[in-house]
């Protein structure tokens, strides 16, 4: 176990950057300075493998590393993969997948509950020849209501007060296999009457004859959760166990056999988990929506998962930049999505290339610009980063404008294209509406225009005042493209609340994702990389999407709007 470094008599990090204390941060920093844990500081991150991770594990693996990292400490990796019958190496390996990407390193820190079976089973043994454990018989709806309420106090079970040879023989059985699943659990003896249901005789061990997906078929009894965890926790000397809130009355069963065995006892402390408006995140309810078809897989990019999630555009600074503007706290609360989408849209301003694309296309012909001519413009790719350069833009008589771009007969303060208006094509020239061509139905199918050839940059008449500038493509060489437009996942604020959402399929937004298949780019990015993300000039952020993309046929996902919502609210409660 590392020493911490203990230069940090502030709220700053030792490389001197400001770090927003909470109340973890001020906990690590006091048990440095009174020497508690030898002056270490040990974290882990201990996912279950039994789904993908979402952005509320984000919240955790950036607090646990994190505070390991601002320390001098070392943050472990560790699937605590207790029951074999939801546990798979798929989520093994996405797991490593995601918190890798998310820019977390454990070193040669990885480890398995199930690393710890043969200590586990040691120790449970040990709790049986001390007293304090003990086999039982009672079936799990028969311990449920031996257990009481909040109110009533629990029923010894009739099994209670085995001898402990008889609990000896009868655990060893357990593990041998000599008895079917739920026909005997291994409980701990502590006390029916207590007001925390959690010590009313725990579960710590079961039978499943379930192959495990590291360990075979040599086990057919398993740990617990509550069981393998604090001590898991203790052969690794963590020093800080951190937690999410709902672990905070599992904290004295935590405790109560860290002391009955006589082990190393780290510390837990819980703080409030991340609830994010209008999103799901129950890794049980998320696998639901999965298996039911709801969702394109764990990685849909409607999903809150790390993975659908950066399937979609979403940046690893982002997500570590909504991590900490959201703090750590004791107190249960719901964080807007338009604070996430915040910090998306400024990295992504910061990095994203600016192009042009056409989502719903309306054509254009400049009826006094040369047939069969071609001349290129310069365009920046990103006003924000000077170093990131410019390219050539081709412009030809033909073009395409968004067809949302053109009304008819607009309302008065429509500055973009209408018949008689001017408006100026971004990088290039103004150009006027003259004439409007429409199908036998009536519908717009074409706009002839004239252009001012003057108008270009540098020319004499480039600094005429035009109020509206719009994005365009060249349709001889545009290129064509998919993109996907999304919303969220579900209409309520609060999916999770089974008053406000009785059933998942009913609080499922029917909108949440719109696929357009005729957009038109400009030709560099047909051959744009999977991952690449770029902004849309007056459309948004966007990413090509990993799985749809084809060589020469790019598929885009919306990663988020370009209007931020979030600054207006800011603005509003400032």
């Amino acid at each position: 176990m590392n020493k911490a470094n203990e230069t940090d008599p502030d709220n700053s990090s030792p490389g001197g950057a400001a770090v927003p204390s909470h109340f973890i941060r001020e906990i690590v920093k006091s048990d440095l300075k009174t020497g508690k844990w030898n002056g270490c500081v040990q974290t882990r991150f201990p996912p279950e493998p039994n789904g993908f991770l979402h952005i509320g594990h984000a919240k955790s693996i950036c607090l646990n590393f994190g505070l390991a990292s601002e320390f001098g400490g070392l943050c472990n990796l560790r699937f605590d993969d207790t029951n074999p019958t939801k546990e798979e190496d798929f989520y093994v390996k996405a797991i490593i997948e995601d918190v890798k990407w998310l820019g977390f390193d454990w070193g040669d820190r990885m480890f398995y509950a199930s690393d710890n079976f043969v200590q586990l089973y040691e120790w449970a043994v040990k709790l049986i020849k001390d007293g304090h454990a003990y086999v039982d018989d009672l079936s799990a709806d028969e311990i449920r209501q031996h257990r009481g309420t909040l109110t009533l106090p629990g029923r010894d079970s009739p099994y209670r007060n085995r001898s402990v040879a008889e609990n000896l023989d009868l655990f060893e059985r357990m593990k041998d296999g000599e008895f079917v699943d739920g026909a005997k659990v291994l409980r701990a003896k502590i006390d029916m009457a207590s007001g925390n249901l959690n010590l009313r005789d725990p579960v710590l061990y079961r039978i499943l004859k379930v192959p495990h997906h590291r360990t075979g078929d040599r086990w057919c009894i398993y740990p617990m959760y509550d069981f393998a965890h604090g001590q898991s926790d203790s052969i690794e000397k963590i020093t800080h166990s951190i937690c999410t809130l709902e672990f905070e009355d599992h904290r004295p069963l935590y405790d109560w056999i860290l002391d009955k065995l006589g082990v190393y006892h780290p510390q837990q402390i819980e703080f409030a988990r991340l609830n994010l408006a209008y999103t799901l995140l129950s890794k049980r309810k998320l696998l639901q929506l999965v298996e039911e078809g709801c969702v394109d897989g764990w990685d849909d990019p409607r999903m809150p998962t790390i993975s659908g999630m950066r399937r979609r555009g979403y940046t690893p600074e982002s997500i570590r930049d909504f991590c900490e503007r959201i703090g750590v706290a004791k107190a249960n609360s719901t964080v807007e999505m338009a604070l996430l989408e915040h910090c998306l849209r400024e990295d992504l301003n910061k990095r994203a290339r600016r192009v042009m694309a056409v989502l719903r296309p309306l054509k254009i012909v400049i009826t006094n610009y040369p047939e069969g001519q071609v001349e290129e413009f310069a365009a920046e790719n990103n006003p924000e980063e000077p170093e990131a350069g410019s390219r050539k833009i081709p412009f030809s008589r033909e073009l395409y404008i968004e067809r949302d771009d053109f009304m008819e007969d607009p309302p008065k303060k429509f500055f973009r294209l209408a018949p008689g208006k001017e408006v100026r094509l971004k990088h290039a020239f103004i150009i006027r509406c003259e004439e409007v061509v429409k199908d036998d139905g009536g519908n717009v199918i074409e706009l002839r225009c004239t252009y001012d050839p003057d108008s270009r940059t540098g020319g004499a008449t480039a600094g005429r005042k035009i109020k509206g500038t719009l994005h365009w493509v060249s349709s001889q060489h545009a290129k064509k493209a998919e993109v996907r437009l999304y919303n969220h996942l579900f209409t309520k604020v609060n999916p999770a609340d089974e008053k406000e959402c009785p059933d998942l399929k009913t609080g499922l937004n029917p909108d949440s994702l719109e696929v357009l298949k005729d957009c038109l780019v400009e030709p560099a990015l047909a051959e744009a990389d999977p991952g690449e993300r770029f902004q849309f000039l007056r459309m948004g952020y966007f990413c090509v999407d990993s799985k749809e993309s084809k060589p020469g046929a790019p598929a885009f996902n919306r990663a988020v709007t370009l209007r931020d919502t979030w600054a207006k609210i800011s603005k509003k409660k400032g």
